[in-house]
């Protein structure tokens, strides 16, 4: 479970995203962050227990940074309303999106449990459709698993509007193969995040994730 009292500054943060409400909260920023460091390293615990592959991580390892670069975009807010990690068995912190893992992300109102691949890059978003070509049918098995649908329903992410190159657009698995996200979320209401079981059920949910992850893995092998 999360403090009641960290839940709190995210939303007060969200009505008071500047610079100067930041820094006379700092204090009850670093006591949210840590609350938050907690429940991750608890939940890399409970999540080793059944993928070792993300035991050598540490909760530092996954967590993102709240400050945003604002270099870029329109919307100059210079902190995150939300804290969020990412979980995968990749090597090292700088490749951790190299693989598909367990995404959590609280915020108030949005916060969900999540995991896949976000828009797979070169070499890995060939290989998946490759391995979506030749073994639809392991996919498919997950994707109507009981647990899967239980807490994700189904598979999402933004899609191609025509066929990928190298595929025809009358592929049997055109469906599939349009994906450039394969995703799966599941939302934490709100009542959740201070609840005792938060942390049971993250576990149970990412359990029920760890096949999908496992497909889109093993297409890199």
């Amino acid at each position: 479970m999360l403090r009641v009292s960290t839940i709190k500054f995210l939303k007060d943060l969200k009505s008071n995203n500047n610079r100067e409400w930041f820094q006379d909260n700092k204090s009850t920023f670093e006591e949210a962050k840590e609350d938050f460091e907690a429940f991750v390293s608890d939940l890399l615990a409970e999540i080793s227990l059944f993928d070792p592959s993300i035991s050598h991580h540490q909760a530092k390892d996954c967590i993102f940074r709240i400050y945003r670069d604002i270099r870029f975009s329109k919307d100059k807010s210079p902190y995150k309303a939300h804290f969020g990690a990412h979980i995968s068995g990749a090597s090292k912190k700088s490749d951790i999106h190299s693989k598909a893992g367990y995404y959590i992300h609280i915020e108030p109102g949005a916060s969900i449990l999540a995991g896949g691949a976000y828009l797979p890059q070169g070499d890995w978003l060939k290989q998946i459709r490759q391995e979506i070509a030749y073994n639809a049918s392991a996919l498919k098995e997950v994707l109507k698993g009981k647990d899967f649908v239980k807490y994700f329903g189904s598979m999402q992410g933004e899609q191609l509007k025509t066929a990928p190159r190298d595929y025809p657009k009358d592929h049997e698995e055109i469906e599939l193969l349009r994906h450039k996200s394969f995703l799966a979320s599941h939302s934490l209401p709100d009542k959740m995040l201070s609840d005792k079981g938060l942390l049971d059920h993250a576990a149970t949910v990412f359990k029920a994730l760890k096949p999908f992850d496992d497909f889109l893995n093993n297409a890199q092998k």
